[in-house]
C-alpha cells in the first residue's frame, strides 16, 4: 500500500504518513510551528497468568515484594524514556504519568491502564503505550519463575485528547 492509498479507518479520509518524507524515507516530524496545547492519552493492556500467580501478587505473598509498585514505577520511567526507545518520537516534558492496575480474577489477568499528559507540540499516545507495555513486561519479569506461560495482550490507545487533529476515543466494541 502506498502513502497515497492510506486512509483513516475511522473517517475514510486519505491520510499522509507523517514519519515519511516525500521520498518515502524515515523522517522526524518538524513540530516547530505547532501550537503548545494540552494533550492527554490513555492506553491499556493485559497480562494473563495462572490463578496461582495472580493470587501470589494480589495477596502480597510474592517473594519479590510488591510487584504492582515495581511495575508502576517501571511504567512511569518508560513513558519518560519513550524517545530513547522509539527512534522518531520527540523527547517530551511530561507533566503527568499515571499507571494503574485492575485485577480480573474471573479471567486470571491484570489490566494495566496508563494516562500521560503534557502541554506541548505533539501528542503522548506513544508514551501511554510505552508505559503500559513496560508495566506488563515488568509484571512478566517479576513473575516468570512462577509462571513462564504468561501472555501479554490487548495493548492499545483508548483516548487521545487535544492537538490540531482533536479528540479521539476507541469505539466501545474495541474497549474492554
Amino acid at each position: 500500500m502506498s502513502k497515497e492509498d492510506t486512509s483513516n479507518a475511522n473517517s475514510g479520509k486519505p491520510v499522509k504518513l507523517s514519519h515519511l518524507n516525500q521520498h518515502g524515507e524515515a523522517n522526524m516530524v518538524d513540530v516547530t510551528e505547532k501550537a503548545m496545547t494540552s494533550r492527554t492519552a490513555t492506553a491499556q493492556g493485559y497480562i494473563k497468568m495462572t490463578a496461582q500467580t495472580l493470587a501470589l501478587i494480589t495477596t502480597g505473598e510474592h517473594k519479590k515484594g510488591d510487584v504492582f509498585a515495581v511495575a508502576r514505577i517501571a511504567g512511569i520511567q518508560a513513558a519518560k524514556k519513550c524517545s530513547d526507545l522509539i527512534p522518531l518520537c520527540h523527547p517530551l516534558m511530561l507533566s503527568k504519568v499515571q499507571v494503574d492496575f485492575e485485577v480480573d480474577q474471573v479471567n486470571n489477568q491484570v489490566k494495566v491502564i496508563s494516562l500521560c499528559r503534557l502541554t506541548g507540540q505533539t501528542g503522548v499516545e506513544m508514551e501511554a503505550l510505552t508505559a503500559v507495555s513496560v508495566a506488563c513486561l515488568t509484571l512478566f519479569d517479576m513473575c516468570k519463575a512462577a509462571d513462564p506461560g504468561m501472555e501479554i495482550h490487548g495493548i492499545k490507545v483508548l483516548t487521545k485528547v487535544g492537538g490540531k487533529s482533536g479528540d479521539w476515543h476507541a469505539s466501545n466494541e474495541n474497549v474492554s
